[in-house]
């Protein structure tokens, strides 16, 4: 049983660096993570197709989010964005790589909207990024790092949900602690990222990079850099976005949402009725793929929680760490890093580990904030670089709109190496020092 996580997360890695499809490897991957812990093959697809639900909000909500982000490319209004950045950052690559790694971080914790401006920001850049022979992994760090780090390291918007999420597993399981001081336990693997970022944009992807050829898919209304005017349907275009994101800070149901700009869109004929059909086309094309990898991961999750395979892994891993704190903060952090690879998500990682952790940091006399950063950080572990990530889902939406951005080797392998490095560093050093 201990073994099956991480021969799982082994195939799912090794199928998705050979290049096959992410959805086919997670569905490998979950198959051979219930047989390795004596289900049959049926009654594992069983226990993944049952997990598969826990997810089909979200996929639909990634949907919508597509045809509304397809509509607003038919306005012509991102076109002028375009035009309006180039004027202001031309030749500034960097700068442009630094202010949308701050974008992104508003969506964490100021307008807490998640991937959702992602589909709607990034597209119609990719014309100017080519014209900069601006390096897409640049970008693709930098979004994950927005999508990322603020809740690691901010309790606000859906950093509080994360730090409440640890305060209550801590809670669950006998320790009691505070915010605030979580906040503070995260503070110094939060810097991990900054540093993995800052050499990302300043130093790995640094050099131009010419545009490779399109893979034949993307949208059909990527803007090309025609001069446009303001007018009035870019104004009703503004007026849908601000309607999406009001009832997304509001209500927090990206469905309700994205379904208000649609209909905005469609009422005041910024999109025609007869292009109805196209732009949801457009928007599967754009976030269906998405969709369908949060569900087969939550498959897969679910497989790995049925059959008790991670709590295995902790019991087994815990045997062999004895009472060195350096050897058990590596360990456990380890075990974070390949349960959230395959999970894909931090936030359902942590209740999991959090009930595993803290008996072993307790014996081994570990302070409540230790056990903080711990459970922190080796959720967040694996976030970045999970191929059903949504911290990598969602920068590769964007950036592969016009099929010239590889999910794998462009957005998963560059943010793994520049942020689960510094993180496992800084984690494990802010652990023992606690």
């Amino acid at each position: 049983m201990a073994s099956a996580v991480i021969v799982s997360v082994l195939v799912l890695t090794v199928l998705s660096l050979l290049r096959v499809n992410v959805i086919v490897a997670i569905i490998a991957a979950g198959l051979t993570a219930g047989v390795m812990n004596g289900e049959s093959l049926t009654e594992a697809l069983d226990l993944f197709i049952a997990g598969m639900g826990d997810q089909a909000q979200v996929a639909l909500s990634y949907i919508l989010l597509g045809a509304f982000a397809a509509a607003i490319s038919f306005s012509g209004i991102t076109t002028l964005l375009v035009q309006t950045l180039l004027h202001v950052l031309k030749d500034k690559k960097t700068w442009l790589v630094f202010i949308i790694a701050a974008v992104a971080s508003l969506s964490q914790n100021v307008v807490p909207v998640h991937i959702a401006f992602i589909p709607i920001l990034i597209p119609p850049l990719l014309h100017m990024f080519d014209t900069m022979k601006l390096d897409r992994r640049a970008v693709a760090t930098a979004l994950t790092f927005g999508l990322k780090a603020p809740y690691v390291m901010i309790p606000l918007g859906f950093g509080l949900i994360f730090h409440q999420t640890i305060q209550d597993a801590m809670a669950s399981n006998g320790v009691d602690i505070s915010i605030g001081t979580i906040a503070k336990s995260l503070l110094l693997p939060g810097l991990g990222m900054v540093v993995g970022l800052l050499v990302a944009v300043l130093i790995t992807y640094r050099k131009p990079k010419d545009p490779r050829p399109s893979d034949g898919t993307g949208l059909s209304s990527m803007p090309e850099g025609d001069q446009v005017s303001f007018n009035s349907k870019h104004a009703f275009t503004i007026l849908a976005i601000l309607v999406t994101l009001i009832i997304q800070a509001v209500w927090g149901n990206l469905i309700f949402a994205a379904l208000a700009g649609l209909i905005v869109m469609f009422i005041f004929r910024v999109v025609p009725f007869t292009y109805g059909d196209k732009t949801m086309g457009e928007g599967i094309s754009m976030m269906g793929f998405i969709a369908f990898v949060m569900l087969t991961a939550a498959g897969f999750a679910n497989v790995l929680t049925e059959t008790a395979s991670v709590e295995a892994l902790v019991a087994s891993s815990s045997g062999m760490i004895g009472d060195n704190k350096a050897v058990i903060s590596l360990v456990l952090l380890l075990v974070g890093l390949v349960v959230t690879v395959g999970i894909g998500s931090s936030f359902a990682t942590v209740p999991i580990l959090a009930a595993l952790f803290v008996p072993i940091c307790l014996e081994a006399g570990y302070s409540p904030m230790a056990i903080a950063t711990l459970i922190g950080t080796a959720g967040a572990l694996g976030d970045a670089g999970s191929p059903a990530s949504d911290s990598t889902l969602g920068p590769t939406s964007g950036l592969n709109a016009d099929g010239r951005h590889n999910h794998i080797f462009d957005t998963c392998v560059p943010t793994f190496l520049h942020y689960n490095i510094p993180l496992i560093i800084f984690g494990w050093a802010a652990s023992l020092f606690f």
